[in-house]
């Protein structure tokens, strides 16, 4: 099955150092602006499914408020644990004032 790209919010719906969650084709996703870059990825973290978007933010680290666990929301990579496994990420396209998501 191919990408498609899903409207997510307009780009001031989303302001600097905030992470957004949306609910979208069967997935959450968290989206976020850092410095001007929107960037998604997946809004639950892999070790115990807590929401990423209660989470703090920090440049292109996000940390999970339950357990400390951080990913890097640009690679998806974890760095630091408990969480094993790596989060998804996505592709966001802005056009004009709208944000979309590649999923």
């Amino acid at each position: 099955m191919g990408k498609k790209l899903v409207p997510v919010a307009k780009k001031s719906d989303i302001p600097e150092g905030k992470i957004k969650e949306y609910k979208m084709e069967g997935k959450t996703i968290a989206v976020v602006n850092t410095d001007g870059e929107y960037l998604a990825f997946d809004g639950l973290c892999t070790h115990a499914q807590c929401a990423l978007a209660g989470g703090m933010l920090d440049g292109h680290t996000v940390t999970c408020y339950c357990h400390g666990g951080q990913f890097d929301i640009k690679t998806g990579e974890v760095l630091a644990l408990p969480p094993q496994s790596p989060i998804n990420v996505y592709n966001v396209k802005i056009k004009g004032e709208y944000l979309f998501v590649e999923i």
